[in-house]
């Protein structure tokens, strides 16, 4: 199907060309890359479009499928030390930026991803650093979360001593504290967050800074700070009567099971909250027998938490009650038995920009519980930190992550403002660079500004339709049977390179030929070397435009 396409074009362009009534347009080709939605959507700022290429043209290149997981791996870790973990939790957006999705549906960079990351622990691979040059300078670092661990990692690769100090008995922060074991095995976790210890990073669990040691010891002792404390604190619903004992934060719930704490929810369990706290704990509590359910005041499509966990809810037999509040408590000693409700109604868009949920009056129902989970928000223990706090606003920063409030301090993570995975560790490298180029004297550098390309600038039929690869889950009865059980299952690496292959490249030369093919003044000249960008003899070009227009990456410009 692809070499019919490309023979009529072919036809096409060679007739349009052949004759003497072509005027020279006095343009001529450049190589000019661009943005591709993938890297543009992912706030981790990886090089989501190498890594996936890197596996698609291994066979094209000469490469093994080792080698290419390798090389894969490698640039991944560039720019975050969490690929088997972010390949389990992350939401994705990469995947909503894809242009790919207007043929048939997104690349799944995230699977792919997980394939990299484990990979990577099954053949221990190891970081590579930037420098070998030893830094005299020391960085403290505080929280081992997503932020705080890939700050510290980017650091170590530039050649500085850091030290992780954090306050609970291991690392991880959320990642460790807040996400169930079925979506990220603690295994995998303590074996990400291992290699970057044995990469050269300093940790002492156990210490909170702010009250075991002052802040000021650490700007006193070393030459830069970064703080990543995290939102480790839950919120309650503001509703009279939630001070009774079967009332938990999804936070503090979440807390207590990853420390191995058995709590007896009942058999009917209520959880306030569309994110994803409120989908993790839900689920949870149905491994734990209790028919469950969320109560949320908008509707399905507002919900912030991660489209698969909602689906994979409903599939275990949790029941959503969309478009209702809590409004009160039936209590009898000091325990609540019935949680009262009222219907919603959605109003005008709020600053979040989605529609505000209104009460409807004479709406007002119960539903039975035997614990209610508040999981609608959460904060941090800025216990220690008061005087860095901006007004109303939490740890607040310039664009390079540094804390408006006090020079050589840093901060990144949910203390900043409570996203994604990925957002914290995008925030901790940031921070990571902007403190090296402090310490060099330096300014920090300006991201480059590449235009970002759409499918207005490919050629969508030039690609042949392909089905996405989608990976198996456990069935609902074991993983249900099984508290901690992994429910989603990876790619196999001969699949990951499947589904690499489906990747557009946009935005740059993945070596096609047809501009190449396609010049009659042989004015574009094919690299020596595989993998490298076609370029342009511009002494023979006539400006015709012809490589520009049959390029379906859009990497060629005419200027």
């Amino acid at each position: 199907m692809v070499k019919k396409v490309v023979k009529k074009k072919k036809k096409s362009f060679a007739s349009r060309g052949s004759g003497a009534a072509h005027v020279d347009s006095g343009k001529r080709p450049i190589q000019a890359p661009k943005l591709p939605g993938c890297m543009d959507s992912c706030p981790a700022g990886n090089q989501v479009r190498r890594f996936v290429t890197t596996l698609a043209q291994a066979e094209k290149f000469g490469k093994t499928q080792d080698q290419a997981l390798e090389e894969a791996w490698h640039i991944y870790t560039e720019t975050s030390p969490f690929p088997a973990v972010c390949g389990r939790i992350c939401p994705h957006p990469c995947e909503s930026g894809c242009n790919r999705i207007e043929l048939d549906g997104a690349v799944g960079v995230n699977k792919i991803e997980r394939t990299i990351g484990d990979y990577g622990l099954e053949k221990g691979l190891t970081f590579k650093k930037l420098t070998e040059e030893k830094r005299l300078e020391k960085i403290a670092v505080v929280g081992a979360g997503p932020a705080g661990l890939t700050c510290a990692y980017q650091l170590t690769r530039m050649g500085y001593s850091v030290t992780v100090f954090e306050a609970t008995e291991k690392p991880g922060g959320m990642l460790l504290w807040g996400i169930p074991r079925y979506r990220l095995p603690e295994d995998i976790l303590d074996r990400e967050i291992q290699r970057i210890l044995d990469f050269g990073v300093e940790l002492k669990c156990n210490t909170r800074i702010g009250t075991d040691i002052p802040l000021d010891d650490l700007r006193r002792d070393y030459q830069a700070v970064f703080l990543s404390i995290g939102a480790h604190k839950g919120k309650l619903l503001g509703v009279e009567g939630e001070d009774a004992e079967n009332v938990l934060s999804g936070v503090e719930f979440l807390n207590r099971i990853h420390h191995g704490e058995t709590i007896d929810v009942g058999d009917n369990v209520i959880v306030v909250g569309g994110g994803d706290t409120a989908i993790d704990a839900a689920r949870i509590c149905r491994r734990l027998g209790a028919t469950t359910s969320i109560v949320y005041r908008r509707t399905i499509n507002e919900m912030p938490a991660i489209d698969e966990e909602i689906e994979e809810a409903q599939k275990e037999g949790i029941k959503l009650e969309y478009l209702a509040a809590p409004a009160g408590f039936v209590k009898e000693n000091n325990r609540i038995t019935n949680m009262k409700c009222i219907r919603m109604e959605l109003g005008e868009p709020d600053e979040s920009g989605r529609r505000r949920p209104v009460p409807i009056d004479g709406s007002e129902f119960e539903i039975p519980a035997t614990t209610v989970i508040a999981a609608i928000s959460q904060e941090p223990d800025f216990t220690g930190f008061e005087s860095l706090i901006d007004g109303r606003d939490w740890f607040k920063i310039d664009d390079h992550g540094a804390l408006l409030k006090e020079e050589g301090i840093y901060a990144g993570g949910d203390a900043v403002n409570l996203a994604l995975a990925s957002t914290a560790i995008g925030q901790g490298r940031g921070a990571a660079i902007a403190i090296d180029f402090k310490l060099r004297g330096l300014e920090p550098p300006i991201p480059g500004d590449l235009p970002a390309i759409t499918t207005k600038r490919l050629r969508m039929d030039w690609y042949p339709k392909a089905d996405r690869l989608e990976a198996e889950s456990l069935a609902i009865e074991e993983r249900l049977a099984q508290m901690f059980a992994e429910v989603n299952k990876g790619l196999t690496p001969e699949q990951a390179v499947q589904e690499a292959k489906r990747c557009m490249s946009c935005g740059y030369c993945f070596g096609c030929e047809e501009c190449w093919i396609l010049c009659q003044e042989q004015a574009v000249i094919k690299p020596r070397v595989k993998g490298e960008a076609f370029m342009f003899d511009i002494n023979k070009c006539n400006g015709c435009d012809k490589c520009m227009e049959v390029c379906p990456c859009g990497y060629i410009d005419l200027i």
